[in-house]
């Protein structure tokens, strides 16, 4: 089992940032994937961003590149979503996610999961 526990939500204002951050315990060397998923109300699940662990190849949303990055801090088994340039339609709860299998964009794939974090983004 992994366990993930993110952190770092909040509220803020349009053109702002923020960083969340994801603890990562368990067998986490069986992980092949990790990344962040969010979803708005009344709306599906949704990919934002992962890390390969094997080739440090990160993948990014359309709607998130250029604004947000997953750095990693090994030693710790910490990953985080640096939120830069947020807009109100980033408003929504982040999941932080792990896979054995090395699937990246499909969310419903990811075997692991956090409780998930609140991100707000005024206008």
């Amino acid at each position: 089992q992994v366990q993930l526990v993110e952190s770092g939500g909040g509220l803020v204002q349009a053109g702002g940032s923020l960083r969340l951050s994801c603890a990562a315990s368990g067998r986490t060397f069986s992980t092949v994937v990790t990344g962040w998923a969010r979803q708005a109300p009344g709306k599906e699940r949704e990919f934002v961003a992962a890390i390969a662990w094997s080739a440090d190849t990160t993948y990014y949303a359309d709607s998130v590149k250029g604004r947000f990055t997953i750095p990693t801090d090994n030693a710790k088994r910490m990953i985080y979503l640096q939120m830069n340039s947020l807009k109100p339609e980033d408003t929504a709860v982040y999941y932080c996610m792990a896979s054995t299998t090395g699937v990246v964009y499909r969310v419903r794939a990811y075997e692991y999961w956090g409780q998930g974090t609140q991100v707000t983004v005024s206008s």
